[in-house]
């Protein structure tokens, strides 16, 4: 008895000893092959270090056509995988539409809360309806909440490549969320004013998402006149500064004080053109001139490693201009090639570039890069049907008249935009410096610039006085990569690369050949209505006919 009972309590204590131990443990694996199901590390820290409820409300479910309704499963597996790693994060699927309610009065609530419905025109028994989802969740974390677009912005993908960009971009659009609510800001971002740069109406929906991420504040350089040093210092304060389309000519005073500011380890984002050519002047009259614009900078960016020509790009490969056709309640808005706005080919290879819609320029100028020690990342060009046209030069409407000479279009890619790393050189070295400034410095600390060689890049539209949102063309319904591009460009530059680095995420799925498919339809269902029928037959036979030489023996 008393070894049965030493058996049992051996028993028991390991039974015990290994619940405790699991209990204490954490594992989950994920057997696919690209780790489809994996949280990144950067995404299981941040949301290990949630403190408070955090509330996931999914609406994108319901009566889904058969690809939504994959991309709601993957939304659900994801989530589970958060909720593994802090029980404090919760979600719910909630289908916004009843039976009841009226479809378009749920779709204008959604749009007033600035969460545009999806119309899809589906093909059911013959009949092409249009059905309304609501590709959207919002997170709720410490009273704050914080909608989420669920679908990729991907323009030019197919219906399958469409759910596969938006099933890649998930983690980072729920660890970004998550990141906004739930971390502090710490980075100032500083935009440069001074030299009649673009009005704030003009970049406030930039603005409005980057505020989600850093302090943001107006910075003007005219005090450098009076308190240089003071004004340097002031400057110095902040981790970035952003300089949108500047179109009067920086003095020496407020070189020296960007250059300083540099030097210092202050990062720049210079979105600088050097020739004055613009959409609405040409819209006036239908015709302009581009001129050469001198902004008293080529020396400062020479020194950088940059010059930004003053030329004009031309693309075959372009967005469209607007244009009004007809008279009176006649008139349409029509679109038509315009070869001054190039639709940027970029680097995939680069974490900031990933899953990005194309990118738009306007009469953007050629950037070239110069022999020195800073590592340079080319961001964005033209494409190969490109030309670099030189100024003083005509501009016309009625180029939209005639088919573009591939011949003209030879200059190959041009570089529209730059990112630089490492030490850069000042442009006041062995010069007289135009102000005194006790820690003057003649090579910089590691830091990074960036150049974009077009100033309306982060140029939003604006509507009855209102803003509207940047990279939309209401008469396409077409949304450019402009603005996750600059967001992209600004998390890299201010280190949360690992936040940027998640759009890097790539699921390969093993999709059905759909024409391959179709084709093969009638032989699947005869061997689902006669096949397999057939084959039961059969086996009920050969079944019958082993028994009965069984039992004959």
């Amino acid at each position: 008895m008393k070894k049965y009972l030493k058996h049992i309590s051996l028993f028991l204590l390991v039974f015990i000893s290994i619940n405790l131990v699991s209990s204490q443990l954490f594992m989950r694996q994920d057997f696919t092959q690209n780790k489809r199901y994996s949280l990144s590390q950067y995404s299981i820290e941040l949301t290990e270090s949630i403190e408070k409820n955090v509330l996931v409300e999914v609406f994108l479910t319901g009566d889904l056509p058969s690809n939504y309704k994959r991309l709601e499963r993957e939304i659900g597996y994801l989530l589970e995988e958060y909720s593994a790693y802090n029980s404090l994060v919760k979600f719910n699927f909630i289908n916004p539409l009843n039976e009841t309610d009226d479809a378009m009065e749920v779709a204008n609530q959604f749009y007033e809360n600035g969460m545009s419905p999806k119309i899809l025109n589906q093909l059911k028994n013959g009949e092409m309806r249009e059905k309304i989802i609501f590709p959207w969740a919002i997170i709720t974390y410490n009273d704050q909440k914080l909608p989420v677009k669920l679908i990729s912005e991907n323009n030019q993908a197919n219906q399958e490549e469409l759910i596969n960009s938006s099933i890649e971009e998930l983690e980072y659009q729920l660890t970004n969320a998550l990141k906004i609510l739930s971390q502090p800001k710490a980075k100032k971002l500083a935009i440069i004013k001074g030299q009649n740069e673009l009005d704030d109406i003009y970049i406030a929906d930039l603005l409005k998402s980057l505020k989600q991420y850093y302090y943001i504040a107006a910075f003007t350089l005219d005090s450098v006149e009076v308190s240089p040093v003071k004004t340097l210092n002031q400057l110095s304060e902040y981790d970035l500064i952003i300089d949108a389309k500047p179109q009067e000519t920086f003095n020496e005073k407020k070189k020296y004080l960007l250059d300083q500011y540099v030097m210092q380890g202050g990062k720049a984002v210079w979105l600088t053109e050097h020739v004055k050519a613009e959409t609405d002047s040409l819209m006036k009259t239908g015709e302009s001139i581009a001129l050469a614009l001198d902004l008293n900078l080529h020396d400062l960016f020479f020194s950088y490693g940059i010059r930004i020509n003053p030329k004009l790009v031309k693309d075959i490969f372009c967005a469209p201009i607007n244009l009004a056709v007809g008279q009176g309640q006649n008139t349409e808005i029509n679109q038509f090639p315009w070869y001054y706005f190039p639709l940027s080919q970029r680097n995939k290879q680069h974490p900031i570039n990933q899953n990005l819609s194309p990118v738009k320029f306007e009469f953007a100028n050629p950037i070239d890069t110069l022999k020195n020690g800073l590592k340079k990342h080319i961001l964005l060009q033209s494409s190969p049907l490109s030309a670099a046209i030189g100024t003083p030069m005509a501009i016309s409407l009625d180029e939209i008249k005639s088919k573009p000479n591939r011949n003209l279009f030879n200059d190959g890619r041009q570089n529209l935009a730059v990112l630089l790393e490492g030490s850069f050189k000042s442009a006041y070295k062995n010069r007289i410096k135009p102000f005194e400034y006790p820690n003057s410095k003649d090579n910089s600390l590691s830091t990074h610039q960036a150049f974009i060689s077009d100033g309306d890049f982060i140029k939003n539209k604006v509507s009855r006085g209102k803003p509207m949102p940047l990279g939309f063309d209401r008469f396409s319904g077409k949304n450019y990569g402009n603005k996750q591009f600059f967001i992209n460009l600004i998390n890299y530059m201010l280190a949360d690369q690992q936040l940027v680095k998640l759009r890097n995420k790539s699921i390969k799925t093993a999709n059905l050949d759909s024409d391959k498919l179709a084709a093969s339809k009638l032989s699947w269902q005869l061997l689902n209505l006669i096949g397999l029928p057939a084959l039961i037959i059969v086996f009920g036979f050969v079944s019958y006919y082993i028994k009965r030489k069984q039992f004959v023996k």
